[in-house]
């Protein structure tokens, strides 16, 4: 059968461009469907990839494994979730497609969900059995990714699922500390509900202290009511009061300042 030089099919090139009828015949003529790319990819994994639902069915009836990797390790199922085509979704798991399988960085069709702010996806997973904190190989987890990502309603999801809200990556950053380093207010808000670590983490750092060294007053504030102690020291002996004067944010100096003498 003739392919292009890296690997690609003419059953691959109908299936990417949604192409049934292509699709029906190349079949029909013998074409393999479980045929690859050098990439490992596959019609199927790219029918997934633009939700052509009745193209993945045809393929998937034809034989092609539901879950055959690609080089990285990532199935049909992954390229669905980062789409967010749910009845894609849908059908690849009905066909026996794994929720938790992992690429080889670890990450999970959850993880890529979550990562990409997809609260549907999200939902259809955990309801299919989904591990909530399986963690990619550097330990990040799909609430630190979404927290990172500024994902609140996900965060909101995972939480509620059991996620663990204190979730160490390996650099010794929780989901709180990373949302407060990137002044992510409303994922902060959603994390505080659930009583994370407002103390000094294993990396040496706080969030308090994050959140005052780049200047994020409103998460500032909320943590302190949350219960964040302005008078800690990291790593190298600094208050987060210190860090705020080194970044040159008055106003988070300011209210630190005027928090302090009101308590005291």
């Amino acid at each position: 059968m003739f392919c292009l030089q890296d690997g690609t099919t003419p059953l691959i090139l109908a299936a990417a461009n949604g192409h049934i009828e292509c699709v029906v015949e190349l079949l029909d003529q013998g074409a393999d469907p479980t045929a690859r790319r050098h990439t490992g990819t596959t019609a199927l994994f790219f029918a997934a990839q633009s939700g052509y639902t009745d193209i993945a069915s045809i393929l998937l009836r034809n034989g092609t494994p539901v879950d055959i990797p690609s080089v990285d390790g990532g199935t049909p199922l992954f390229v669905a979730c980062q789409y967010a085509h749910l009845d894609m979704i849908h059908l690849l798991i009905k066909h026996g497609a794994r929720v938790n399988n992992q690429m080889k960085d670890g990450a999970t069709p959850l993880f890529i969900a979550a990562q990409n702010g997809h609260c549907g996806v999200v939902t259809l997973l955990l309801s299919h059995g989904a591990k909530v904190s399986l963690a990619r190989l550097d330990s990040a987890t799909p609430l630190w990714i979404a927290s990172q990502m500024n994902h609140s309603d996900v965060c909101k999801l995972l939480l509620q699922a059991g996620h663990p809200v204190d979730a160490l990556r390996k650099n010794g950053a929780t989901p709180l500390f990373k949302a407060a380093h990137k002044g992510y207010i409303d994922v902060v808000h959603e994390l505080l509900k659930y009583k994370p670590n407002l103390g000094i983490l294993p990396n040496g750092e706080s969030a308090l202290h994050a959140a005052c060294l780049f200047g994020h007053l409103p998460v500032v504030k909320m943590l302190i009511r949350a219960g964040a102690d302005p008078k800690l020291v990291n790593q190298d002996g600094a208050t987060p009061t210190e860090l705020a004067k080194k970044g040159n944010h008055s106003q988070v100096v300011h209210y630190l300042t005027q928090w302090q003498l009101y308590v005291h």
